[in-house]
């Protein structure tokens, strides 16, 4: 009986100096704990909330139930702000989505001035986002002031309207955006082409296999799992798009380029209706969340 009494002294004292071991940790996480908490946490329950009332700028005056909700979904923009924000997704895909992996396959096929090419295909990453709209704002500039404009006058053509056709318009500003974000997804493409089995690849250049035929032999197998989980991620990317068509655009012509993140942007600073921008807030987090919980599931599922 003593033994076992001194071994459950022994056992219990082990509690103690593990909570003091793990202190200095805590310590470390606990600013990101609290900047996670105020900055990202924080205003998405104050939003939750709020979307329930009518507000006079920040002031909670009058429990409405869901009559925010109702509002928002069955404002006559609503459903086609939805399908804008789906064509940026789509779009996306066609333009955005497979651009950065073509690129990754030729420069690791380059032999000479590979980190040349590495380099300036990643510097547009590091211009601001806003930047990148307000240059490819002057590109598209109708008139004789834009330079895909001044292209046509050289051979002779007349001037296009590019950012005032309804047609155009989502299309070319995903084109700003695949030329701003693309450097980033093509290095992380590249470095995953670093590690397939060069012995497989070899093999197949070897037997005269092409480029073609070794990308879809024996690099989209290696790459399936990446390339699926960047889809994913870029559709939850784009889906938030606000600052592109705000700048580009204001959401024309006759709202062909508006979102649904600068619909909510107008709620609250144009129109002062913060009510229905929390409502739509949370709407968008709702349907983010869905996107998110998908990506988790298949990542879980590539990794295992």
């Amino acid at each position: 009986m003593k033994i076992s009494a001194n071994k459950k002294v022994k056992g219990g004292s082990k509690l103690p100096g593990r909570i003091k071991n793990s202190i200095p940790g805590w310590l470390l996480i606990l600013p990101s704990i609290l900047i996670f908490i105020l900055v990202t946490w924080r205003p998405i329950v104050m939003a939750f909330g709020y979307s329930f009332f009518k507000l006079k700028g920040f002031e909670a005056t009058e429990f409405v139930g869901l009559k925010n909700f109702i509002d928002v979904l069955t404002d006559t923009n609503f459903l086609k702000t939805l399908g804008n924000t789906a064509l940026y997704v789509v779009w996306s895909i066609i333009i955005g989505f497979p651009l950065p992996f073509i690129v990754a396959v030729f420069t690791n096929e380059m032999v000479h001035t590979k980190g040349f090419f590495k380099v300036t295909t990643y510097l547009p990453v590091v211009i601001p986002s806003v930047a990148t709209c307000l240059i490819w704002r002057m590109v598209y500039s109708d008139g004789s002031g834009g330079f895909l404009n001044m292209v046509l006058y050289f051979f002779g053509l007349g001037p296009v309207g590019w950012l005032s056709n309804a047609r155009l318009t989502i299309p070319l500003i995903i084109l700003a955006m695949t030329w701003n974000g693309f450097g980033s997804t093509m290095i992380l493409y590249l470095a995953s082409l670093q590690s397939v089995d060069q012995s497989l690849y070899e093999a197949a250049r070897l037997d005269g296999a092409g480029v073609f035929s070794r990308v879809k032999n024996v690099l989209l197998p290696h790459m399936s799992g990446i390339l699926f989980l960047n889809a994913i991620r870029q559709i939850i990317a784009v889906f938030q798009i606000t600052e592109q068509p705000l700048v580009m655009t204001g959401g024309g012509p006759n709202g062909a380029s508006m979102s649904l993140g600068l619909t909510n942007y107008f709620y609250a600073f144009r129109y002062g209706q913060l009510d229905k921008s929390m409502a739509l807030g949370v709407i968008t987090f709702i349907l983010l969340i869905g996107l998110t919980y998908i990506y988790f599931k298949f990542d879980k599922k590539i990794n295992d």
